[in-house]
């Protein structure tokens, strides 16, 4: 059978690249005693950049605590999923019917997360999601062997409500690509705008990834609410940025968003991204002892300043050692294993943060706004803020 061995390496340029295949006896492998771990991660394509960043975080939280996990040597596994939803379900089975692995660690499409949690739930193998915020994961098809370390799509908008209205917004407009992640997103804001005493006055969408926002525009113009909030991510963000202040709104109806509006796109924005507020779970300028350090080890280990993915990786390796120290490498007692990450306390460069009954992070929001092509934080929007779970039955 053959399987794909990656050496640990701190060289970035490595992180990311297949190994050669080698052919190992069913014996052998039995007896390496090495726990199996395979990444599932986007490493072509428009997300190959965060599914590098997130192995390169994952391996790194390992790396600190002695390169091994409960005190067991580790033999890697990858699969470049492509963020290619319909090849979900094959490509994690070849992780678990193929290379037999213990962990898998993905991913960063929601829709490739579907494939992901279908091949965890049936087989039972511990699954780690360190980006993909579709609700289902850690809603309705919440599992006792999946954990999440990142956010869900709603988490970032469900705190950006009260803020806005606090900044005597009373009426918005929400603006989306309609899509999972859109809708999702939008879930959060309207629950905590409204619940804050604000109205949404208007809900527009495109289908994604369309970027023809002009009609669009022109209608917010003719509206003119108090302000707009938004969810938009990738490529799509910043042209949505220039286009809002080349419409002439900039300046005159403030923009808000999902921190992924400005996440590492700020630059590609230029000027037009400036003053715009955001919620997340995290910010390169976090004035933190832990953010600090994490970022200084990072640069020094890739020669790459960290983002949000690095971090939501490097958490989940941070819950992946902290659980399998627990039973000393002992994968077969899958009951304390999920025990031990429920009740883990992470110490992220984000901050402290724990795990929800239904396996997501209750973690702080915080409020940014962009400054000087930095995404400065100026408050805490919602201190340990958790996702409903709703619908997960797990211990039920």
């Amino acid at each position: 059978m053959t399987t794909r061995r990656l050496v640990l390496t701190r060289s970035a340029a490595v992180v990311g690249a297949a190994s050669t295949g080698l052919l190992l006896p069913q014996i052998a492998r039995a007896q390496s005693g090495k726990v199996r771990v395979g990444f599932m991660l986007p490493y072509t394509g428009t997300y190959a950049q965060l599914g590098v960043a997130i192995e390169n975080g994952v391996r790194m939280a390992i790396d600190e605590k002695g390169g091994k996990l409960g005190g067991r040597e580790i033999e890697w596994f990858k699969v470049d999923d492509e963020s290619e939803p319909a090849k979900g379900v094959e490509n994690a089975n070849r992780l678990v019917q193929r290379d037999k692995v213990d962990v898998i660690i993905g991913t960063v499409h929601s829709g490739v997360q579907m494939g992901i949690q279908k091949v965890a739930r049936e087989s039972g193998v511990l699954s780690i999601i360190p980006n993909a915020g579709v609700h289902a994961a850690t809603r309705a098809l919440c599992a006792p062997n999946v954990f999440r370390t990142s956010f869900t799509n709603s988490q970032p908008t469900l705190a950006l409500g009260k803020p806005m209205f606090d900044r005597g917004v009373k009426k918005a407009v929400w603006i989306t690509h309609k899509y999972a992640a859109g809708d999702e997103a939008f879930e959060g804001f309207r629950e905590s705008f409204t619940k804050a005493g604000g109205t949404v006055v208007k809900e527009l969408g495109l289908p994604f990834p369309q970027v023809e926002f002009q009609a669009l525009l022109t209608e917010i113009a003719s509206i003119k609410p108090d302000a707009v909030a938004c969810f938009f991510a990738g490529a799509a963000a910043p042209k949505f940025i220039r286009d809002y202040a080349a419409a002439g709104l900039k300046g005159k109806i403030p923009l808000y968003g999902s921190g992924f509006l400005t996440e590492g796109v700020i630059e590609a924005a230029g000027p037009a991204a400036e003053g715009i507020v955001t919620t997340m779970h995290y910010s390169d300028s976090l004035d933190i002892p832990r953010n600090k350090q994490f970022r200084l080890a990072y640069a020094k280990m890739f020669r790459l300043q960290p983002d949000v993915y690095a971090v939501q990786g490097y958490d989940a390796g941070q819950l992946l050692v902290q659980g399998l120290a627990a039973v000393k490498g002992d994968l077969g007692n899958k009951q304390a294993i999920s025990k031990a990450m429920e009740s883990a306390v992470i110490d992220s460069p984000r901050g402290k943060w724990t795990m929800s009954k239904s396996h997501n992070p209750v973690q702080d929001m915080y409020l940014r706004v962009v400054e000087k092509g930095e995404n400065k934080v100026i408050g805490v929007a919602a201190k340990a803020l958790a996702d409903s779970g709703a619908g997960c039955k797990m211990g039920a």
